[in-house]
């Protein structure tokens, strides 16, 4: 039987310092502290290829490395997916955004 941690997949955006961070993550809850979400088990494209994908994802993975949970307040909060199958985790400025969002 596999374990209820295994079988979801959340991509969740999130806002700090003028950036958008897009994160993955296996499990997350909002029990623990009034006003946080609670993101546990972060997933990361894996490196053993020697490929990078994006420089952000290995800045994040750096970033989070050693970190078991993550409570991220719910203001901060832009988006979160249940999702089939993870993407590349990146940062990307708000200005950068902007600018994709009127080519579109």
């Amino acid at each position: 039987m596999t374990d209820d941690k295994q079988q979801h997949l959340y991509r969740v955006l999130f806002s700090q310092n003028d950036q958008c961070y897009e994160v993955y993550a296996r499990y997350l809850t909002e029990e623990s502290l009034m006003g946080f979400i609670e993101i546990e088990d972060l997933v990361f494209h894996d490196t053993k290829s020697g490929l990078l994908v994006d420089p952000t994802e290995e800045k994040l993975r750096t970033e989070f490395k050693g970190v078991r949970r993550c409570y991220i307040p719910l203001h901060a909060i832009l988006r979160i997916d249940e999702v089939v199958k993870e993407g590349v985790a990146r940062i990307v400025p708000f200005q950068k955004l902007a600018r994709e969002g009127e080519r579109k």
